[in-house]
């Protein structure tokens, strides 16, 4: 088989692996992602992306994608598993008989990029810097150029700050909790 049959042959494949991904329910973001990462892996590789090697593999994700953010690198990874999964499922023995290689996944447990499974905590500030904080914005009250805004601004966030307030019968004209807000009108 020619190298320009062999292109040809790989668009196709890459059209069936749309069309799969489609009858699977994917959105159309999801598979426009997917097939972006691979267009993108292709264009580093130069070749074939049944041709890939785990050599290959961790050349690209372990120094091309070493700084990229761990969401980049594993979008990439999971986008590349995908299609060597549709590749041995539908195309394995074609590919086999057409250009002799048996086809597998370059990336394997070794060399497979994980995102980050740390959680990300919010830590409430402390009781002291809450109170330098309001106490901040009370002093911009006084020279303020638009008092109004301003002193809405500071009785919401001061309403939130202490759970104990309740907020969402607070008014917004004077903080003086008595009037209604016009969301409950």
């Amino acid at each position: 088989m020619s190298e320009e049959e062999l292109a040809e042959f790989e668009t196709d494949v890459l059209a069936g692996f749309v069309l799969a991904r489609a009858s699977a329910g994917l959105v159309d973001s999801t598979i426009r992602n997917d097939t972006n990462h691979l267009e993108l892996i292709r264009d580093w590789f130069g070749r074939l992306l049944w041709e890939m090697e785990p050599t290959d593999a961790d050349l690209y994700f372990g120094k091309v994608l070493r700084d990229a953010k761990p969401s980049t690198r594993t979008g990439r990874a999971g986008a590349l598993v995908v299609f060597f999964q549709f590749l041995e499922s539908r195309h394995k023995v074609e590919l086999h008989n057409l250009t002799g290689r048996v086809i597998e996944c370059p990336l394997d447990e070794m060399n497979r990029p994980r995102a980050s499974v740390e959680p990300q905590l919010r830590i409430p500030p402390s009781e002291a810097e809450i109170e330098e904080l309001f106490a901040g914005w009370r002093e911009e009250l006084v020279t303020c150029r638009k008092f109004g805004p301003a002193a809405r601004n500071y009785a919401a966030r001061a309403g939130r700050s202490h759970p104990t307030v309740a907020t969402s019968r607070r008014c917004s004209c004077c903080a003086c909790g008595s009037c209604s807000p016009p969301w409950f009108s």
